[in-house]
């Protein structure tokens, strides 16, 4: 059987310039044959669905490419480029497409295939080339359509000045039905395909109508502006996109691959795991590696934001998209390119479109009635006052007409995926990642934040302080026993006994059979009899502390320091006494909670008097001796208070992060910190916790900005246009001016700097 990743089809999608036109798309493509899981992402371009297994895939994607060019807009395998106009033509008319898709045998339907538009509720789009990206407004496609459209109107004004009346008249009938055909000939396709509420077919009725009552000169107008609007559309939604496409271009496109002694230039892309190479300084590492030789400074402010080169040396991983600052060195590659941190970031931020947040959910329900509500609306405006009272045919047809320009949602459904797709480049070039708007929607309603000590709140390297021997037991038996317990453990406890133990030189008996006992400690077969390290209050209850070393064990905790005991069966061997400092920016961050009505809690497996000193140094609240699922416990017991975010390392504690509201993961870029929990923090920053929750509460409150425009501009034109005070030029320039002005306060957000207090 066929399994979804075989059956998962992808394209590239280009000329939407708003959410209705994803919506356009969706619906369109669901309703062919063996299709299901349509995803549309407007930012990214990119459109996704499942293939039955019983369908053809070359019959299956011709159809779906079919539909998509019927609805006006460029579509091609994903990793291709969308197919490129030749010469200029006008909105929907027909034209040849130059596709060479290798994996393609068949000819499209190029008749059936208009200029790219949209159309449900939305405006009429002309293909986004890729070449055109770049180029002045004025070199583009649509920039060129616009110029097109306008000359029409300024030769309708001059025949008419240089003529009559009567004459002029007929130059601006002309100018409107050249501009408003392409667009009736998109309406017809979009109703062929079952979507009768389009803006295409809202402009046919509404520029016929006004040349039926005699307004030929304003119709004119109304498609001139159209286009007008659609280029400043275009230009915003691309500047959404950059920063989408600047995380893509981080990674250098060639690399100095090292074979047998001599380097040779091969594109990034085809290294593969295990070669060797080569990174001058000054350029940007072509894959994730581990450096084999050569010590230099590494700036990684493109992955994780951070500012401050740090220094290393052979064994220290890099990741791709990162700068090598100072000397040569030969690295060998980890990840294949596809793999990549950047290429997992940029994949991240992708998907991250397809997880809507709950406000852009109702915003997506609210749009399928309100254009239908305002084309009913604009019916009766037409035939109430004239049957009722007697009213003038010509002034309500008007009106009606105007207001059925104002019934597109454009600037309504693109006001919420514009701020969130701002808000997740910009997090992602500060090494905050969110996936999704359903995130930033509830980490901006966090009220509470729950920290994981070690490796979280403080650096996750603790270091030996103490070692208190058993009477009877030499310093070296200690660390012999304990080093065989530990072997093999990938804990910081057990890494930095492990530290000491080679550091003294000590030798390490042998040991089997070692197993976890979640939240006490570890216990393995050293020199063939069983021993512990573990908690004091565990070693306790298994006879494992002397009478005498539980004060000295508690007097050692009480400065902050973690305390393990070492035993065999009955017989203390000893205390081992671990300290691991917090994070300098650590007391920073919690001040900036504070500032910001945000408690904080340290949730710690330690015990209550190192985690008093922890947690009472960074002035916070804790919750010590904590088993996994007492964490659980502890987070359902602040969500019921209120939103609760759970920070952690990635990798312990994921039923905590799970349960949180938002789960975030902190590390340096790895794997689980990218992969796991609901968001990830790639610098080891705990500032960026706040920069974290500012930057969602920056991109709500932006989008309730733009809700608040797009409706409020919608509501003023539909009373003044209801009362005449507006007519059919007024209504198009609400429609299209509200858009860009939603798109364009989105891209504040571009600019925004979450680790500012404010």
């Amino acid at each position: 059987m066929a399994t979804r990743e075989n059956n998962r089809q992808e394209w590239t999608v280009t000329g939407m310039d708003c959410a209705a036109c994803t919506v356009k798309v969706v619906r369109a493509v669901e309703k062919l044959p063996g299709v299901s899981d349509v995803k549309v992402a407007l930012m990214t371009e990119r459109l996704t669905l499942d293939l039955a297994p019983e369908i053809d895939r070359a019959a299956g994607t011709e159809a779906v490419e079919a539909v998509v060019r019927q609805l006006g807009y460029g579509i091609a395998p994903r990793g291709q480029e969308a197919p490129r106009k030749k010469g200029l033509v006008l909105p929907g008319a027909d034209q040849a497409h130059d596709h060479d898709h290798d994996d393609h045998d068949h000819d499209h339907d190029h008749d059936a295939a208009p200029d790219p538009g949209h159309g449900a509720p939305g405006h009429v789009h002309s293909h986004d080339d890729p070449a055109d990206r770049g180029k002045p407004w004025y070199r583009t496609a649509k920039g060129q359509l616009v110029l097109m459209t306008g000359a029409l109107l300024a030769v309708a004004w001059v025949f008419e000045l240089l003529t009559s009346s009567d004459l002029g008249y007929w130059a601006f009938v002309t100018a409107c039905v050249i501009g408003v055909a392409p667009v009736a000939r998109r309406a017809f396709a979009a109703l062929r395909l079952g979507q009768p509420f389009t803006i295409e077919s809202l402009m046919t009725i509404a520029a016929i109508g006004a040349l039926f009552i005699g307004a030929a000169q304003e119709a004119a107008l109304v498609v001139f502006l159209f286009a007008v609007g659609e280029v400043l559309e275009g230009l915003a939604a691309n500047k959404a996109r950059d920063g989408i496409r600047a995380l893509a271009g981080l990674v250098p496109k060639t690399a100095l691959l090292e074979v047998e002694g001599k380097t040779r230039e091969v594109p990034a892309e085809t290294l593969e795991i295990g070669q060797i190479v080569l990174i001058r300084p000054g350029d940007r590492v072509p894959a994730d590696g581990e450096i084999v030789d050569g010590t230099s400074g590494i700036d990684e402010s493109p992955v994780t934001g951070e500012s401050v080169p740090k220094t290393k040396g052979p064994g220290a991983a890099v990741f791709a998209g990162s700068i090598n600052a100072e000397a040569v060195l030969r690295v060998r590659v980890t990840k294949e390119a596809s793999d990549n941190t950047i290429s997992r970031i940029v994949r991240l931020v992708e998907e991250a479109e397809e997880a809507r947040a709950p406000t852009e959910r109702f915003i997506d329900r609210f749009s399928r009635w309100y254009m239908p509500a305002i084309t009913g609306l604009a019916a009766l405006v037409v035939l109430v006052p004239p049957l009722a009272t007697g009213a003038d045919w010509g002034t309500w047809v008007y009106r009606g007409l105007a207001l059925l320009l104002i019934g597109c949602p454009c600037a309504l459904v693109i006001s919420v995926p514009a701020s969130i797709a701002s808000a997740l480049s910009s997090g992602a070039k500060k090494g905050l990642l969110m996936k999704g708007g359903a995130v930033i929607e509830a980490a901006a309603k966090v009220t509470q934040i729950a920290f994981d000590k070690t490796g979280t709140l403080t650096h996750g390297k603790p270091a030996v302080t103490d070692l208190v021997p058993a009477p009877g037991v030499t310093e070296v038996e200690l660390l012999a026993v304990a080093g065989g317990v530990e072997t093999g453990s990938s804990h910081p406890l057990a890494q930095a006994i492990l530290r000491r133990v080679a550091a003294a030189e000590v030798a390490v008996l042998p040991a089997r059979a070692a197993k976890a006992i979640p939240g006490k400690g570890v216990e393995a077969v050293v020199g063939g009899e069983k021993a512990w390290v573990s908690s004091p209050r565990h070693a306790g209850e298994a006879g494992g502390i002397a009478s005498e070393a539980i004060g000295i064990a508690a007097n050692l905790e009480a400065e902050g320091k973690t305390v393990v005991a070492v035993f065999r069966e009955g017989r203390p061997l000893g205390l081992i006494a671990l300290r691991d400092e917090p994070r300098g920016d650590a007391a920073e961050a919690v001040r900036q909670l504070k500032a910001m009505g945000v408690g904080a809690t340290v949730l710690t497996g330690d015990n209550p008097r190192t985690a008093a000193a922890i947690a009472g140094g960074l002035g916070m609240e804790f919750r010590a001796e904590m088993m996994p699922e007492d964490k659980l416990a502890v987070i359902r017991e602040m969500g019921a208070k209120g939103g609760v975010m759970m920070i952690g390392d990635g990798i312990n504690d994921a039923p905590a992060l799970k349960q949180a509201g938002v789960g975030v993961a902190m590390g340096s870029g790895t794997d689980v910190a990218l992969e796991t929990a609901d968001a990830a923090i790639l610098r080891d920053r705990v500032t960026d916790v706040p920069a974290l929750i500012r930057l969602a509460r920056a991109t709500m409150g932006n989008i309730r900005q733009n809700i608040t425009v797009a409706l409020g501009l919608k509501l003023v034109f539909l009373v003044t246009t209801v009362l005449g005070m507006t007519g059919l030029w007024i209504a198009i320039l609400a429609d299209t001016g509200a858009t860009v002005l939603v798109t364009l306060n989105a891209l504040r957000l571009l600019g925004f700097d979450p680790a500012k207090a404010r």
